[in-house]
């Protein structure tokens, strides 16, 4: 079946988003006795979760007497500082993309595990939220990728059936999820090397969002 549509992750695909949240949960870790390890190994298990599963997630990491939920939010704190200060910047070629996607009339919507006030506020300040028809978060599923829960939804917002579409990702979490959802996914990784198993399972690699041209 032809694409019909193309379904976008937000952070590290769309907004350069993801080096920040690494730099915050850095910040954040000695607040909580965490060394560089163990905030690189809760960094990259949460990447793409949503806020309900990252903090199950940590207590299966760290033990349930963790105050994870205190960690995210001194996390979430210096995240906050960081994007009134300094801006949260689109992903190099992000914009040139979408715009090149409209133009060969592809569907856009976008399944972020973000909380949709939060994606909304970034999309609108970075200068694209226009490019989507229709934008699924976080805080509208029940259960954050890798579950293919945001996808389906994602997929259905726009009356598309998920073979009609691609996803595009940046994070394993993220690719699983699209997977799992019967999506072709384009992984374009970031801020974690994917593991062979999943690069053998995407349909397209990527270096650049600015490459999206050359497959679609």
């Amino acid at each position: 079946m032809k694409n019909l549509a193309v379904l976008f992750d937000m952070d590290g695909v769309i907004l350069n988003t993801e080096a920040v949240s690494r730099r915050c949960w850095h910040y954040a870790g000695p607040y909580f006795d965490l060394q560089h390890d163990d905030i690189e190994k809760g960094y990259r298990a949460t990447l793409g979760q949503s806020l309900k599963d990252a903090l199950n997630t940590l207590h299966s990491l760290f033990g349930d007497s963790f105050p994870a939920d205190k960690y995210i939010e001194k996390s979430n704190e210096h995240f906050e500082y960081i994007e009134r200060t300094e801006g949260l910047p689109l992903m190099a070629g992000a914009e040139a993309a979408l715009q090149y996607l409209r133009e060969k009339n592809y569907r856009l919507a976008l399944a972020s595990s973000t909380i949709g006030e939060k994606v909304h506020r970034q999309l609108t300040a970075a200068g694209v939220i226009q490019y989507f028809e229709t934008i699924t978060t976080g805080d509208m599923v029940s259960n954050s990728k890798p579950d293919p829960e945001i996808y389906l939804k994602a997929a259905a917002s726009i009356n598309c059936a998920p073979d009609a579409c691609v996803a595009v990702e940046d994070s394993p979490n993220g690719a699983r999820s699209a997977i799992a959802a019967g999506m072709r996914c384009v992984l374009i990784p970031d801020q974690i090397e994917p593991p062979a198993e999943l690069l053998s399972s995407v349909w397209k690699t990527l270096r650049s969002i600015s490459d999206i041209p050359t497959i679609l």
